[in-house]
C-alpha cells in the first residue's frame, strides 16, 4: 500500500516506523531540518522501554501536491496545527484520511474535509505512544507494540479493511470506538489540566511532586471536566476511568505523584500553543454548562499569569 505519513514527530515517527516494518511504501511529510534528518538517517528511533533502537527508511516530501495519492494519509499533528493543514487535505485527491492526536473539533473537521474538491472518508484516532525528540531521532514510550484508538463519527468507518490490511503485518493494536468523538473529549479533560501543572513548573517533575496545592487542583479539575461532558450529553468513557477520578482523587493524586517521579515523566511532550487551543475550546463547552469549575478556573487563572 502507498501510504502517507503528514508529520514526523513522535507519533507521525513512530506510526511510519510501524508502517514501513508492514511492507509498505511509507512517505512521510516533513520540513526544515526535521526533512532533512529524515533523507539523511531515516527514522530513527530509540525505543525507551524496550531498550533498542531502530532505523526505517522512508521517502520524504515537503508539500503535498493536489494530485498526490495515496492510499490512506494519517496526519499526526498537534491540535493547534491542524487548521493550516485541513485546506492543504481537502484539495487533494487522496480518499481516505485519519485525523490522529488531541481533538476537540472532530464534526466541524469532518465536514470541512468533506467539501473539499474530491470526495473523502474521514476517521479519527489517538496513538497512545509518547515521547520527545533529540539529536535526530525519536525517544519514544510505548507499552507493546503501539496502539491507535480509531472511530468514525457517522457509523462505522468505511475503509476499515484498508486499515487492517495496512497494519496486517504488524503486531500494532487497532481498537475501535464508536464514540471516538467523546473518548477525544474525555481524553482533553485528562490532558489540559496535568499539562497546565507541569508547564507551569517547566517540565521540573519534582517540583510538580512538591506542589500538593496544584495536584489537588489538578485531579479536582479532571473531575469538574468529566461533569461538564456528563451534563452536556457526552458519554463518560472509559467509564471507570471517569468514576475512579471523582471517586478517590486522593488515590489518583498518589498515582500522579508516583509517575512524576518517575524518569519516563521527563519525555512528556507538550507545548504551550496547543494546551492553549485545546484550553480554549473547551472553555466553550464550560459556558454551556451549568457546572461549576473553581478548580479549574484557577489552574486557567494562574496560567495566564504566568503567560
Amino acid at each position: 500500500m502507498n501510504i502517507l505519513v503528514y508529520g514526523a514527530g513522535v507519533q507521525g515517527s513512530y506510526l511510519a516506523h510501524v508502517l514501513v516494518r508492514g511492507g509498505h511504501d511509507v512517505t512521510v511529510l516533513a520540513r526544515g531540518k526535521r526533512a532533512e534528518e529524515l533523507e539523511k538517517k531515516g527514522v530513527v528511533i530509540r525505543h525507551y522501554l524496550q531498550r533498542q533502537t531502530t532505523i526505517a527508511p522512508v521517502r520524504v516530501i515537503r508539500t503535498l501536491e493536489p494530485g498526490d495519492l495515496y492510499d490512506l494519509i494519517f496526519v499526526m499533528m498537534k491540535y493547534s496545527d491542524f487548521g493550516a493543514v485541513l485546506p492543504i487535505l481537502a484539495n487533494n485527491d487522496s480518499r481516505n484520511i485519519i485525523l490522529v492526536g488531541n481533538n476537540m473539533d472532530t464534526y466541524a473537521m469532518q465536514d470541512y474535509l468533506k467539501a473539499g474538491r474530491s470526495p473523502k472518508q474521514v476517521a479519527f484516532g489517538f496513538q497512545t505512544t509518547a515521547g520527545t525528540r533529540a539529536d535526530g531521532q525519536v525517544i519514544c514510550i510505548r507499552g507493546g507494540h503501539g496502539q491507535m484508538v480509531i472511530g468514525g463519527l457517522n457509523g462505522p468507518i468505511p475503509f476499515r479493511s484498508l486499515l487492517e490490511q495496512a497494519f496486517k503485518r504488524t503486531k500494532y493494536k487497532l481498537n475501535y470506538h464508536d464514540q471516538i468523538d467523546a473518548w477525544l473529549k474525555n481524553h482533553m479533560v485528562l490532558v489540559v489540566p496535568m499539562n497546565m501543572v507541569i508547564l507551569f513548573h517547566g517540565f521540573q517533575m519534582k517540583q510538580v511532586v512538591r506542589d500538593d496545592k496544584r495536584l489537588r487542583q489538578l485531579v479536582a479539575a479532571m473531575g469538574e471536566g468529566f461533569h461538564v461532558l456528563d451534563s452536556l450529553g457526552y458519554p463518560l468513557t472509559p467509564v471507570g476511568q471517569a468514576s475512579w477520578i471523582i471517586r478517590y482523587p486522593r488515590l489518583i493524586r498518589w498515582a500522579l505523584k508516583l509517575f512524576f517521579l518517575l524518569p519516563i515523566s521527563r519525555l512528556i511532550d507538550g507545548t504551550d500553543v496547543e494546551l492553549n487551543a485545546l484550553n480554549y475550546t473547551f472553555a466553550e463547552l464550560r459556558i454551556r454548562s451549568d457546572v461549576p469549575t473553581p478548580n479549574w478556573d484557577a489552574l486557567e487563572a494562574e496560567r495566564i499569569i504566568q503567560l
